[in-house]
């Protein structure tokens, strides 16, 4: 189904598990993309960059990034960030909930209670 939004996160994140149990206890039918076993598309992180920004999409305070050799933590452009991303998707703040053009970074009930109202 086209229209159906797409989950990406790992598993081993807290936050992704509780956002993967608030759509399936409101029944809201998803796909998961898990990006440490998937990986990520260029065109993918594109959409988002658009959407969110880069800024918002690198999280810094995780342990991947906290990890990355200095010189690649100093990204500066959006061409600098989509490099750092693609080689290391776990750097990116999550869940990312996609549905078309409409993404939403994080978890937070109540954003994606307005999410689902809308249709």
């Amino acid at each position: 189904m086209e229209n159906q939004p797409v989950l990406y996160g790992i598993t081993t994140c807290d936050t992704v598990r509780k956002a993967r149990r608030w759509l399936e206890g409101e029944g809201i039918a998803y796909r998961y993309h898990d990006l440490r076993k998937e990986g990520l598309s260029a065109d993918d992180l594109a959409v988002w960059m658009r959407s969110v920004g880069w800024e918002a999409l690198i999280n810094r305070a995780g342990t991947t990034f906290r990890k990355l050799p200095d010189a690649e933590k100093q990204i500066t452009n959006e061409a600098e960030a989509l490099a750092v991303m693609l080689a290391h998707p776990t750097v990116i703040k999550r869940p990312i909930l996609a549905q078309g053009e409409r993404v939403t970074l994080g978890f937070k009930p109540l954003v994606y209670e307005a999410l689902f109202a809308q249709g």
